[in-house]
């Protein structure tokens, strides 16, 4: 990472799926709702940058007033590749016997199947780029096209690691920050020990690991340092989960790239920006919390998150 003085609101770019989920949880059943990493994390990062676009593909039959909601937040959508005549990519999952483990009941890759990211030749100077949970190979990529950016957070998942470990192995070198949860810590590394496993993800490259490790917060470790922050407590039910890591994602780097450097302290409120951004993810199906949220109410969550955790 890069230490300098940026300016103000750098834009970032999000290269990732943009999908319909079909969601069945102890509160409800929803079918066709607006889902997909891109989705959320953009969404996440708008509430402190404006300046972000999207990298993704959607089907010819993708809702218009799903892209309404995305362009609402002013996220910037000529990197969105429509398919004429094509299906959008759709998970279906069931939290209803796992709150924190979905069942898969399908997922219908369609148009995402054939998904070649092309960054517009205007958007490969952006600075922050988030590489969201695809194929590595995919992720790879996209850094090919990108010049010289700032900071490159990588996000990955359990179906990478066993699939295509190599490759992904190969990508960590080139990412700035990695970000994966607990347990695919613990694959990846062969580690059971998340510390030694976060040894291990630095060992391969990147200057920064971020283990997420669901209700329980995140961890942040660098060679020289470490960081953990909880999950924001919350009175409500968790409505949803879905893009609950993804939305972190979005709000660490939204925050991020609002600073005018980027220092130790703003990265560890960043990513309890993140947790914040994600405690309002979970409260509602889809990203309905997320467009209802408000600035000035996550400040004040962030003023109770720091309360909670001052000793």
């Amino acid at each position: 990472m890069k230490r300098g003085m940026p300016d103000m609101n750098k834009k970032i770019i999000i290269i990732g799926s943009v999908a319909l989920d079909s969601i069945k949880t102890l509160y409800g059943e929803r079918k066709e709702i607006l889902g997909g990493s891109a989705t959320f994390s953009s969404l996440s990062a708008s509430m402190f940058n404006r300046n972000v676009t999207i990298v993704a593909v959607i089907g010819e039959d993708f809702p218009k007033k799903y892209l309404g909601l995305i362009s609402s937040r002013g996220i910037d959508l000529s990197g969105l590749e429509i398919v004429k005549g094509g299906k959008t990519f759709r998970w279906a999952g069931d939290y209803c016997e796992n709150p924190g483990s979905p069942k898969t009941i399908y997922t219908h890759l369609n148009v995402f199947k054939d998904f070649n990211p092309v960054v517009p030749c205007g958007m490969r100077k952006t600075p922050f780029v988030f590489l969201a949970n695809i194929d590595p190979d995919l992720q790879d990529m996209v850094l090919k096209q990108m010049k010289s950016p700032e900071l490159v957070l990588c996000d990955t998942m359990n179906y990478w690691i066993m699939s295509k470990k190599k490759a992904l192995l190969k990508l960590i070198g080139k990412t700035d920050i990695f970000l994966l949860n607990d347990g695919e810590a613990r694959m990846l590394s062969g580690e059971n020990n998340i510390i030694k496993a976060a040894k291990f993800v630095i060992s391969r490259g990147a200057k920064a690991v971020i283990i997420k490790q669901g209700a329980h917060g995140a961890m942040y470790f660098t060679k020289s340092s470490s960081f953990s922050a909880p999950a924001y407590p919350l009175e409500a039910d968790v409505c949803d989960p879905t893009g609950a890591g993804d939305t972190f994602a979005g709000g660490f780097m939204g925050y991020i790239s609002s600073q005018r450097k980027i220092t130790e302290t703003v990265m560890r409120r960043a990513i309890c920006y993140g947790t914040i951004m994600a405690s309002y993810a979970v409260s509602d199906f889809s990203v309905n919390a997320l467009l209802k949220a408000k600035r000035n109410n996550v400040e004040k969550r962030f003023r109770e998150f720091s309360d909670f955790t001052r000793f």
